[in-house]
């Protein structure tokens, strides 16, 4: 680790400025100087006097994991790269779609099938070659998180999954780090910072997840393109205001856009005294099993198991006994609707489950085969009596078997 470095991380720990070790308490000493070719791509920062010379040897001096390169993380990290972060880690271990490309703008055509982390690298590399862009092309978890946090000065969450966003807030506290978090569904998304001190982590804000398969993906709600975008640069402008120092960032403040409307609020947002995490008395202070918190370790005591696209024509050409429950919204049967289904969303099983037939086998299907395993777990728990199958792979499988239209991931 570099002089600067150590300053940064020292300051980090010391609890300078917002006490995120990036904005004040830096001695000019520590930071790198800049090239004349620096003095050159990075001019129009340095003609703002809240940017300036000392402001810009500071993003060369600062660290940043960005965790997810998809949506909000592309924006993000191409910002990040062209306004000379220093080193920037990427943490993704997913790889490159077609159906990425309306958001995911750092990736590219000729980037599908290659891994994410890959693709972005090359791109931030070709944006700004200066910097130093590291990869961590691995799913994060409570085993590697601690060790790859370590190596950073903050860390900006554009990932699209709870267990991943409990576990880098947690780390993020125990670690003393910034959380710039951010995010997105359909035409809405928020952004705040969370870990500053006296300010709210996002345990405080939410302190469990929603139950499993309530909240739609991207993939299965679908997402306006540019929303991300717009969030992934709002993150991006808090990243360089907390290394900059002497702005105001969204602390104890979530931002709220409304892409559709063209609508921004701002609630205020306070810590809990009571939270487990950064609470007076935390009761959590290492990493968790983040899939058990929320809701995904369990396994459904189901004998029948799934039954697959095939076997479920095969069954329905033979007439037999079989009821097809679609728990999908409105808005998603409008792309496929399934022959002959009985629609029953997500939210109102539970409520109208003596409309369905015992003497039937009931068979659940969703866009991709996820939710309708979490629609049959709510089932059994509410005691539904009658026997239960997942359609594997969901619409997708079935779609594809029959020679429907593709549907959009």
């Amino acid at each position: 680790m570099s002089g600067h470095e150590r300053s940064l991380s020292q300051s980090l720990g010391q609890g300078q400025g917002l006490g995120l070790g990036l904005g004040q308490g830096l001695a000019e000493r520590d930071l790198p100087e800049l090239t004349g070719e620096e003095i050159s791509r990075y001019s129009r920062h340095l003609l703002l006097s809240e940017v300036g010379l000392i402001g810009q040897r500071k993003l060369k001096a600062a660290r940043v994991l960005v965790v997810g390169t998809g949506g909000l993380g592309a924006p993000l990290a191409l910002y990040l790269a062209a306004a000379g972060v220093g080193k920037i880690g990427l943490v993704d271990f997913d790889f490159v779609e077609a159906s990425n490309l309306q958001r995911q703008i750092i990736h590219s055509t000729r980037d599908i099938d290659r891994p994410k982390v890959a693709s972005a690298q090359d791109r931030l590399k070709g944006l700004n070659p200066d910097i130093e862009i590291v990869t961590h092309n691995v799913k994060l978890s409570s085993k590697n998180a601690e060790n790859i946090f370590s190596k950073y000065d903050l860390v900006a969450d554009g990932t699209d999954n709870y267990p991943t966003r409990y576990l880098i807030n947690d780390l993020c506290v125990f670690q003393k780090k910034a959380n710039v978090y951010a995010s997105i569904f359909q035409f809405e998304g928020q952004a705040t910072v969370f870990g500053a001190p006296g300010g709210p982590c996002y345990r405080c804000l939410y302190p469990s997840p929603p139950p499993p398969g309530l909240v739609p993906s991207c993939g299965e709600g679908g997402v306006m393109g540019v929303l991300p975008g717009i969030l992934g640069c709002v993150q991006a402008a808090e990243v360089i205001k907390l290394i900059v120092g002497g702005a105001e960032p969204l602390v104890k403040r979530l931002l709220i856009f409304d892409a559709w409307r063209m609508i921004f609020n701002e609630l205020k947002i306070e810590k809990d005294p009571n939270c487990p995490v950064c609470g007076q008395n935390p009761t959590i202070t290492e990493p968790i099993d983040y899939e058990e918190f929320c809701g995904l370790g369990e396994k459904i005591q189901d004998p029948a198991g799934p039954i697959f696209a095939s076997e479920l024509q095969e069954r329905l050409d033979r007439g037999e006994r079989i009821q097809v429950i679609d728990i999908r919204e409105p808005h998603e049967r409008t792309l496929y609707a399934f022959p002959g289904a009985k629609v029953v969303p997500f939210g109102q099983l539970v409520r109208r489950m003596d409309e369905f037939n015992p003497e039937a086998d009931l068979v659940f299907i969703c866009k991709i085969g996820q939710r309708s395993l979490f629609a049959i777990r709510a089932l059994h728990r509410a005691g539904y009596p009658g026997r239960m199958l997942n359609l594997q792979d969901g619409l997708a499988a079935w779609a594809k078997l029959i020679g429907g239209p593709q549907l959009p991931y």
